[in-house]
């Protein structure tokens, strides 16, 4: 069984993973880079830097978000870009507890809403089901981590 898991199974499940973890890097990431003033706005809401930093982060994060991402689709340094992906999940995880536990009424921002709730009131179901989301990509990105070798990478080193 575990003869067919590595040599099968586990490289279009790395497959499945990059694109994914890819994929969603690359909506959310486009989408901000499309609108620098929500995605700075998104990073804003969270009230956790200061508004020079925040704003400055809203700029460099979408295009943060697609390099990972075209590293993880094309399949080049999926270890490590697996990692920086998972790092980055981490972080939204993170942030979105903060503001939950802070009763901050947002929106994660990921897919170019600015971040802020339309009606101005703390969503639980909301920020539970993307800290869900984001704890899936995680576990993408850990898949990646520890098999980086699938189907149709560049990358044909098994550990790169």
């Amino acid at each position: 069984m575990k003869k067919f898991f590595t040599t099968q199974a586990q490289p279009w499940i790395t497959l499945l993973a990059r694109l994914i973890l890819g994929g969603v890097l690359l909506a959310a990431g486009w989408i901000k880079a499309m609108a620098p003033t929500e995605a700075q706005s998104s990073v804003r809401v969270y009230q956790i830097l200061p508004t020079g930093v925040a704003n400055s982060f809203g700029l460099i994060l979408p295009w943060l978000e697609i390099g990972i991402a075209l590293l993880l689709i094309v399949g080049i340094w999926v270890k490590w870009s697996g990692f920086a992906g998972g790092a980055l999940m981490l972080l939204f995880i993170v942030a979105i507890a903060q503001a939950w536990a802070r009763k901050l009424p947002i929106n994660c921002g990921c897919f170019g809403n600015g971040g802020i709730t339309a009606d101005g009131k703390v969503h639980p179901w909301v920020y539970a089901t993307e800290i869900m989301r984001d704890t899936g990509l995680v576990l993408c990105a850990a898949f990646l981590m520890r098999f980086p070798g699938g189907k149709f990478g560049l990358d044909d080193r098994k550990g790169a």
